[in-house]
């Protein structure tokens, strides 16, 4: 059947709804999160601000606990250093910078409650200031360590997805398209089940608009990923890419989203991963290598770094052969 003969299915929208891909951009990115810019946010938006530190990079998090407590501790360091520089009993310093140093790491020892009783408050006004500054303290690391549990606590998928879709030799004078996925994690997915959705852009009566439709697989289902899994979509006669070219992809800007469900026997969750490949993502004509090999003793040993591995293989334009 013509593709531009097949029935739309509104449900397989990804969400994006007929809005064209246009200068190259797609509809997800790699790590399966949508491309798209939100803007219209109040400057000071907090609806997203535990999402926002639970899901950044660790390096990101880190950098940011980092420097709030730097800043908060200089902050609190020019406080203490403006009741004078007798505010503080047990400092040593005779400079400015001696005197700020000391109240900086004073600060650091209230707002931690360690108090090794070196240097104290003195007066009304630094005292005020060490009391508050201790409870903030308290409400600061109980914050943090909440986060830090939720970041280690929190289901996620960690899949390994080959770098390019290949169009490549399937069973007999057959072919198809395929990439191989693993898992990163030595944790135990059951029940997975893959999703594929191929879309391209259609101009229809001078308007452009997004077609999305799902690719029948090979075996969209497996009851555990010990080792790698190849997803095939096989270009047969029902195919929506039969008889497409590379050029026809590329000009369609075509793309292929990836939806990956399974259930985390350490978590007893669905954890779920996402990503997207483009067109110019496709390698033409190749196909993959063996991802894992046995040692001396005969156990099957996987090596996650030739998940992307593959070879050339000479092939015609995509339904040949079918």
């Amino acid at each position: 059947m013509n593709i531009h003969q097949r029935k739309i299915n509104p449900e397989d929208d990804l969400g994006f709804g007929p809005q064209p891909v246009i200068k190259n951009q797609p509809l997800m990115n790699k790590d399966g999160s949508p491309n798209v810019k939100r803007v219209g946010l109040p400057f000071f938006n907090t609806a997203n601000n535990y999402h926002t530190l639970i899901t950044m990079s660790w390096g990101k998090f880190w950098l940011l606990v980092v420097s709030c407590y730097m800043t908060i501790n200089v902050v609190f360091a020019f406080i203490y250093m403006s009741f004078g520089p007798n505010s503080l009993d047990g400092t040593s310093g005779n400079t400015h910078f001696s005197h700020f140093m000391d109240a900086f790491f004073f600060s650091a020892q209230t707002i931690s409650t360690v108090g090794y009783g070196h240097i104290s408050p003195k007066g009304m006004g630094t005292n005020s200031v060490a009391a508050l500054e201790s409870m903030m303290g308290l409400l600061a690391f109980a914050l943090a360590t909440g986060l830090l549990y939720g970041r280690f606590s929190r289901p996620s998928a960690q899949i390994i997805f080959s770098k390019n879709i290949l169009v490549a030799p399937y069973l007999e004078n057959g072919r198809g398209v395929m990439f191989r996925l693993a898992n990163l994690r030595r944790n135990m997915l059951i029940d997975l089940e893959i999703e594929i959705i191929f879309s391209y852009n259609e101009t229809v009566d001078g308007k452009t608009t997004r077609r999305f439709y799902p690719l029948e697989v090979e075996r969209s289902k497996v009851s555990v990923l010990t080792l790698n899994w190849t997803i095939v979509h096989p270009l047969d006669a029902n195919s929506p890419l039969s008889g497409m070219s590379k050029e026809d992809l590329i000009a369609s800007e075509a793309g292929f989203a990836i939806l990956l469900r399974a259930f985390d026997d350490t978590f007893s969750q669905t954890v779920h991963s996402r990503t997207q490949y483009q067109a110019h993502e496709i390698l033409w004509g190749a196909k993959f290598t063996p991802v894992f090999d046995r040692d001396e003793t005969g156990r099957i040993v996987l090596d996650l770094s030739k998940i992307s591995d593959n070879v050339p293989f000479e092939l015609s334009k995509i339904g040949d052969g079918v």
